[in-house]
């Protein structure tokens, strides 16, 4: 999202009139709509809840003039006095907590704050989705209960679910990491914690964003805004497309946004192939898709897709836009309409869209206490229990990368003084990362080791630049006289953000230094811990025997500081896993950002990119993590043979990409997939003193010949396991949808022959046949 406008002038000051009509406040909210009491409209149709909304909104779009639909068709959409319905900005965001980076949320009043979890890239650190749906359900209710006051909206443009393909995007921080399987399966449940499961209607709504193949914003002078992502159709199928395919048809979102960028040279926000075939058509998105903040403008006046404005707004609503966020569609529209390009009927299909949304969430019923989530208001703001979620979020998502020794956990005995060191050593709003809003409260890490030990605190750098050694001279004093080394360093917004990629893999500044420096002089063990949403070459202390231990805890919110002193002396047994590849800083110089392609071809010296393509030498690989205990896998029972019963018209020639076995590999939508799952039966042993959660990740290895990825997570799975205690887990694994590769056509197949499933260190075979039904015809 950007607040970036692009637009004319003239349709600046155009916009700013309209947004003159739609400026209203709240003390305590009235209906959106059909309020009771306005004699006028109470008895329309569409104020009828026992009607089917389908009726209600074809009704309500019937009332509606020309000029009024078009001034529906933007985020700030301008209300409509004679029909009793209220202005409404549909712009608020929720990526891990309620936001006010969208206008259409604010804090003050009643509402001063409200939990701030950690950073996606954190939270999805946990491989936990039922920790991920229950952040969605505490959002949501914060959520509802701001709106229910006056303070926000009810449409929430998150989660960004864009796959993190490269280690400098400045974005990477908000989305579930490299792996799509893991991106699409937060979506789900994050989505689903958000929107509530009461059948049609819906708590908040959602959106999936960006769409697709976004994840670069500004790199050595190429921007989002200009950039054309050249996407071959297996990565579209197989990777950037998959989190938001899961989103749409298991999460049910109620939204999709498209993205700046042109995919093969086509605006997304243009692209009736991926808007309107894809999104609504494929998948069968119940709800409306927004444009990123003024993409519409940005393919008119950047990358100057069309000729005309007017060509723009009729490009962007033939695609199957519903919403634009920014003012272009309420400025040119009507002469769109006026010039025969567009015609009234393709903005009354965008307006069923999004009306049927504001239906589904009870903004046409009347008062909203009398609602289903009437009765959410103030005390439901920053609740004990949600702050203790958010604790609970940050602990599961700190990832122990390095232990010596060990020397972690730190003991309160022996440890009863602690040097704590860095430019992140005291921070609170870097803890909570970006699209974050105002949080309930902090914990700063030297705060949380404080209710443990007696601290000795030196800055060492004046923030994460460190472009300085001043105070390197105290921080190595310090280091000499405690009897533990805490070093909280990393990165910030500063580094990486919305519109800064990184230029490196490195720690900013001087901060390496300091490290080393403060390592050598401090005569007890030396533990460092890093800030960030990206990942960060640190070779240098990975290798340094002076530094006993390594944490990463991404930017773990409000709480942060507590968690991580609690890991830091063993009051939670760190289980976090890393969600992308930590890759060294030569990586950068083979692999431009602007280079889409994620398979290795070595032929050019491209090694590919993410753990499933990348061939090269790595600093902590996708899936790492320690823990206090040791876990021992054991498969117990396991098919070793299976077959994928086929159906329908069979071909087994090899010369063209239509037939169902191309290469002993059979199309999925030949194959009978209902309930055609390999169920891995394993027990989980803790063999160490510790309890501890473990999380068993599955991966998948192909036959080979097939341009498959080097290896596939197909499940993951999280286990409490008491001291030498065992449990046994069970995982499914879906045949055609996690054990199926994509073709240079974009096809997904499910090659035959032995696929290798690995877990931690042991391996078990499953041999595919196909297995033909009824009768076969060429």
């Amino acid at each position: 999202m950007s607040t970036t406008t692009t637009t004319t002038s003239l349709s600046i000051l155009l916009f700013l009139s309209l947004l003159s009509l739609s400026t209203y406040t709240t003390e305590s909210r009235p209906p959106f709509a059909c309020n009771p009491r306005d004699a006028n409209t109470r008895n329309l149709p569409f104020c009828r809840v026992s009607l089917p909304i389908k009726d209600r909104v074809k009704d309500f779009i019937g009332l509606l003039t020309l000029q009024e639909k078009i001034r529906l068709l933007v985020n700030n959409a301008a209300p409509v006095p004679r029909l009793g319905i209220q202005g409404y900005e549909w712009w608020s965001e929720a990526l891990h907590g309620v936001s006010n980076v969208g206008p259409g949320a604010k804090f003050g009043g009643m509402f001063l704050g409200a939990t701030m979890f950690p950073q996606v890239i954190t939270t999805a650190a946990s491989f936990n989705q039922s920790l991920w749906e229950e952040i969605g359900q505490v959002v949501s209710d914060e959520a509802r209960a701001m709106y229910n006051g006056g303070s926000a909206g009810l449409t929430y443009w998150s989660p960004n679910v864009n796959i993190f393909r490269d280690p400098r995007w400045g974005r990477g921080q908000e989305t579930p990491g490299e792996d799509p399987v893991i991106a699409g399966n937060y979506a789900a449940r994050y989505v689903r914690g958000l929107q509530g499961t009461d059948g049609n209607r819906l708590k908040v709504a959602a959106c999936c964003k960006h769409y697709t193949a976004y994840d670069l914003d500004n790199w050595n002078g190429v921007d989002r805004f200009h950039f054309n992502a050249k996407v071959s159709k297996q990565d579209l199928e197989d990777t950037f497309d998959v989190p938001f395919r899961t989103c749409v048809v298991e999460g049910n979102v109620a939204s999709v946004m498209c993205s700046y960028n042109q995919v093969n040279g086509i605006p997304t926000c243009a692209d009736p192939n991926l808007l309107r075939n894809t999104i609504r058509g494929e998948w069968k998105l119940n709800g409306y898709i927004v444009s990123d903040c003024d993409s519409v403008g940005v393919f008119y006046d950047n990358q100057h897709y069309t000729a005309t404005p007017e060509e723009a707004a009729a490009a962007a609503i033939k695609a199957g836009l519903d919403l634009d966020c920014g003012p272009f569609l309420a400025v040119h529209t009507e002469a769109a309409i006026r010039g025969g390009k567009l015609s009234e009927v393709d903005v009354n299909n965008a307006l069923v869209n999004t009306v049927t949304v504001q239906m589904r969430l009870g903004m046409f019923d009347g008062e909203p206490s009398r609602q289903p989530y009437g009765h959410l208001g103030q005390r439901d703001v920053c609740k004990p229990e949600s702050n203790q979620l958010a604790l609970e979020a940050a602990r599961q998502g700190i990832v122990l990368l390095k232990n010596r020794g060990p020397s972690l956990p730190l003991s309160t005995l022996r440890h009863r003084t602690v040097a704590v060191i860095g430019p992140n050593s005291d921070v609170t709003v870097t803890m909570i990362g970006n699209y974050a809003g105002v949080a309930c409260g902090y914990t700063s890490p030297v705060q949380g080791i404080a209710r443990y030990v007696r601290t000795i605190h030196v800055q060492g750098c004046a923030n994460v630049a460190c472009r300085g050694n001043q105070q390197f001279g105290a921080a190595e004093n310090a280091a000499r006289q405690a009897d533990a080394t805490v070093l909280v360093m990393g990165l910030d917004q500063s580094i990486e953000a919305e519109f800064r990629d990184r230029v490196n893999l490195l720690l900013p500044g001087h901060q390496q230094e300091l490290i080393s420096r403060v390592a050598m002089a401090s005569k007890g063990p030396t533990i460092l811990v890093l800030m960030s949403g990206g990942p960060i070459d640190i070779s240098f202390a990975k290798k340094d025997p002076r530094i006993a231990g390594i944490i990463w805890a991404g930017y773990p919110g409000q709480a942060g500081g507590t968690a991580i002193a609690d890991v830091l002396f063993g009051q939670t047994n760190p289980g976090g896993k890393l969600p992308m590849t930590w890759y060294p800083q030569e990586y950068l110089a083979k692999v431009p950002m602007t280079n889409m392609g994620l398979r290795a071809d070595p032929s050019r010296g491209y090694p590919g990119r993410t753990y499933r393509f990348y061939k090269g030498p790595v600093v902590y690989p996708f899936g790492h993590g320690m823990s206090y205990t040791n876990f021992v896998h054991t498969i117990a029972k396991a098919p070793t043979i299976l077959a994928v019963p086929l159906g329908g018209r069979h071909i087994s020639s090899s010369s063209s990409s239509n037939t169902t076995i191309i290469s002993t590999a059979v199309r999925v939508t030949h194959a009978k997939c209902d309930r055609l799952s390999i169920n891995l039966h394993v027990d989980v042993k803790n063999t160490g003193s510790k309890d501890g959660s473990h999380t068993l990740l599955v991966f998948s290895t192909p036959p080979v010949g097939h341009l498959a990825p080097n290896k596939q997570l197909v499940a993951f799975e999280k286990v409490h396991v008491p001291a030498r205690s065992q449990q046994q887990v069970m995982i499914g694994i879906h045949v055609c949808k996690y054990l199926s590769i994509v073709d240079k056509y974009g096809i997904r197949r499910i090659p035959m022959g032995e696929h290798n499933l690995h877990i931690g260190d042991i391996k078990h075979s499953v041999s595919l046949h196909a297995a033909v039904l009824g009768e076969i015809k060429s």
